[in-house]
């Protein structure tokens, strides 16, 4: 597990370009003893490859295979740009991340860190962030960036006959999970619910909170409250900006009148209605599998060729590592793709869903077959 101390910070850093971003980079991974003289030329002739820019405006510079041989020893050195730097094809870095890797290792690293850095609105929080510790806090994942919501926050077909009961159940739930206290717990009840439509109630409270945290409760039997249907509560624990994406997507169910697709889940679907903006398949999805041969596993390279190819169809795509924590992500997202953390010999199950989806398994399934661009 990367370990990042103040050292490995260099804060209020600017640059007139990504090559002289680069070269500062290598210096300091070089005067750090992570690696020999020489890796700049790695890092740069790996940018020409092809770009390490990740998205939200972050980059991973690195060197190529020919020039592992340089490494010292496994670390990272990060420049953060309050200003941006340029990295080609309209895209700004505001934090930098080079990276030395003598192995495979470096996809633990990359997993540790797309994992926090593909949550909505980080690069904005990154931009701002004024001390070194406020940045490891955010790198670290300790700063919360997305709302709490598991299958424990979850009761389904709950015996209840009223609708106090449901608020009382949910926030309970949350409580439970330590995220609010009594005082959050006496706000709700006391406030009570909103109707939003479909059968579905909003209950929601800051107070007491102490992490964004959202749970869901069903009845086991029909509910009439103020002569609307109660099919389900939908409570929120707000004290940060980890709120918005749910409401957001919240917002968006409600405009297209799918607020129905929340009863029509179970409880291990329901947390990706909230955390992730892809549709959930439908029963005419296509599905494939295939198996990584990179000797390296999918690391920028490879991952962004993957994607390249993902992007040129319609169809949604999702994928998922089977050797990994069994979740779903937009296989047109770099970041989401890399965190799946894929090493040699995983296997990838993509899901593609639309007029082009066996088109876009074939053309997937024929790039991995031939290296994803670095050969067979």
């Amino acid at each position: 597990m990367l370990s990042l101390t103040q050292q490995d910070i260099v804060l209020n850093q600017s640059a007139k370009d990504k090559t002289a971003a680069i070269s500062a980079l290598a210096g300091e991974l070089t005067q750090q003893g992570l690696v020999s003289e020489g890796y700049v030329k790695g890092m740069l002739a790996r940018e020409a490859q092809n770009s390490t820019f990740l998205g939200s405006g972050i980059a991973i510079p690195h060197g190529t295979t020919d020039t592992r041989g340089l490494v010292q020893q496994t670390g990272v050195k990060i420049h953060h740009y309050p200003q941006g730097v340029d990295w080609g094809d309209g895209n700004t870095v505001y934090l930098a991340i080079g990276i030395a890797a003598k192995s495979d290792e470096h996809l633990g690293i990359l997993k540790q860190l797309t994992k926090v850095l593909s949550a909505d609105g980080v690069a904005e929080q990154i931009r701002q962030c004024s001390t070194a510790d406020a940045l490891i806090s955010l790198l670290n994942g300790d700063t919360q960036l997305e709302a709490d919501f598991d299958e424990s926050l979850i009761a389904l077909h709950f015996p209840a006959t009223d609708l106090l009961q449901l608020t009382a159940v949910a926030a309970g739930l949350i409580k439970n999970k330590q995220a609010a206290d009594n005082a959050f717990v006496a706000d709700v009840i006391a406030e009570g619910a909103s109707y939003l439509g479909q059968g579905l109630w909003l209950a929601r409270s800051s107070k007491g909170v102490s992490r964004t945290t959202l749970s869901f409760v069903t009845p086991s039997q029909d509910i009439i409250h103020q002569e609307q249907p109660v099919k389900g509560l939908l409570m929120l624990a707000a004290c940060n900006a980890a709120c918005h994406k749910p409401l957001n997507l919240l917002a968006q169910k409600m405009y297209q009148n799918q607020l129905h697709t929340l009863f029509e889940a179970d409880a291990a679907q329901l947390p990706a209605l909230f955390t992730d903006a892809q549709p959930a398949a439908s029963d005419e999805a296509n599905t494939a599998v295939f198996k990584i041969r990179n000797a390296h596993g999918l690391h920028a390279r490879p991952g962004a060729m993957l994607v390249s190819v993902a992007k040129k169809f319609e169809s949604a795509i999702q994928v998922k590592n089977l050797q990994g924590d069994g979740k779903s992500v937009n296989a047109k997202s770099l970041m989401k793709v890399i965190a799946l953390g894929v090493k040699h010999g995983h296997e990838l199950e993509f899901i593609a869903d639309g007029s082009d989806a066996p088109e876009a398994l074939s053309a997937i399934g024929d790039a991995i077959a031939a290296g994803l661009g670095e050969g067979r």
